[in-house]
């Protein structure tokens, strides 16, 4: 057993969806196994979810099989400090995306403010503003505030491309930008 511990902040249906699923399919079309299954591990507030993590079922554990895993991981997008974890074997370090987490106040903020404000507006404009650098792969929902992830090549040409709208859109007044992979 092979597992995939991606440090990608996503909710269970987008782990499906950037990387559960398409993984599976690699593995299987290329005879290297297959996914069995995943999770994720929630942190404390205010950070939601810690990291996800996937079960593959591989043909075998050795060198080239876990290189080609780790390509296919590489290629779906797999963030940095991800790791593949094999009993009885050393961690092999994974993963080449840079990660930005937004964490928008939910709390302390003027009421009109929340009442005229979208957050859906905010991950349009952040995905559309990261065109070509980056993009949203997951969000979390806490007490206080809800936190989106993007991931691409470059967590500062990510801040860079949103902090004009950051800046100014009145739902970002107290957010917090910070590097999660």
């Amino acid at each position: 057993m092979v597992i995939a511990q991606l440090n990608a902040r996503v909710q269970p249906l987008d782990r499906g969806t950037f990387y559960e699923d398409p993984l599976d399919g690699e593995l299987r079309q290329r005879g290297l196994g297959q996914v069995t299954g995943g999770g994720i591990q929630l942190a404390e507030e205010p950070d939601g979810i810690e990291y996800c993590d996937l079960e593959i079922l591989a043909t075998d554990d050795s060198d080239a099989t876990l290189t080609q895993i780790a390509q296919i991981l590489d290629g779906l997008g797999a963030p940095r400090g991800s790791k593949l974890i094999v009993e009885g074997r050393e961690d092999m370090p994974i993963g080449r995306l840079e990660g930005l987490g937004l964490f928008v106040n939910g709390t302390d903020l003027p009421a009109e403010v929340y009442a005229a404000a979208d957050i859906n507006h905010v991950i349009d404009e952040c995905d559309r503003l990261m065109t070509g650098i980056g993009g949203k792969r997951g969000h979390w929902e806490g007490s206080r505030e809800t936190a989106l992830y993007f991931y691409g090549d470059s967590f500062e040409a990510m801040r860079e491309a949103i902090a004009g709208f950051v800046a100014e859109y009145p739902l970002l007044q107290r957010a917090r930008v910070v590097r999660i992979a």
